[in-house]
C-alpha cells in the first residue's frame, strides 16, 4: 500500500527528496516518516496531519528536513537538505489508521508501513 523512493548515496551536506505513494484503498489523515539505523531502534522523523496544523519534527532533522503532501496524488514527500553521515539510515514511510487525525511519534501508532528505501551519507 505504501511504497517509498528516492533514496540513495550521496555526501555530506548533500540533498534527497523521498516520496511516499498511498496506492491503496485506505486513505490515511496522518503520514509520517521514521528512520532506522543500523543496530538503532526505529526513530520518528517527521509527520503530518491532513486535518491541518504544523508538521511535526524530530529535533535532529528540524530545520533540515520538510515533510509535504500531494494531495491529488496521496503522496507525501520528505525533503532532505543538509545531510549528515547520522542521517544514514533506511527511511519507512508510515500511515495512521484512516479515522485518526492525531499525529503520533511512536512507531506502534502507526498502521501501515512501506518497504523502506535506504540512504546512505558519505563523510
Amino acid at each position: 500500500q505504501l511504497v517509498e523512493s528516492g533514496g540513495g548515496l550521496v555526501q555530506a551536506g548533500d540533498s534527497l527528496r523521498l516520496s511516499c505513494d498511498n496506492s491503496g484503498d485506505t486513505f490515511s489523515r496522518v503520514m509520517g516518516w521514521f528512520r532506522q539505523a543500523p543496530g538503532k531502534q526505529r526513530e520518528f522523523v517527521a509527520a503530518l496531519s491532513w486535518s491541518g496544523g504544523s508538521p511535526v519534527y524530530a529535533d535532529s532533522v528540524r530545520g533540515r528536513f520538510t515533510i509535504s503532501r500531494e494531495n491529488a496524488k496521496n503522496t507525501v514527500y520528505l525533503q532532505m537538505d543538509g545531510l549528515k553521515p547520522e542521517d544514514t539510515a533506511v527511511y519507512f514511510c508510515a500511515a495512521r489508521p484512516s479515522a485518526v487525525t492525531v499525529i503520533a511519534r511512536v512507531p506502534g501508532s502507526y498502521r501501515y508501513w512501506g518497504q523502506g528505501t535506504k540512504v546512505t551519507v558519505s563523510s
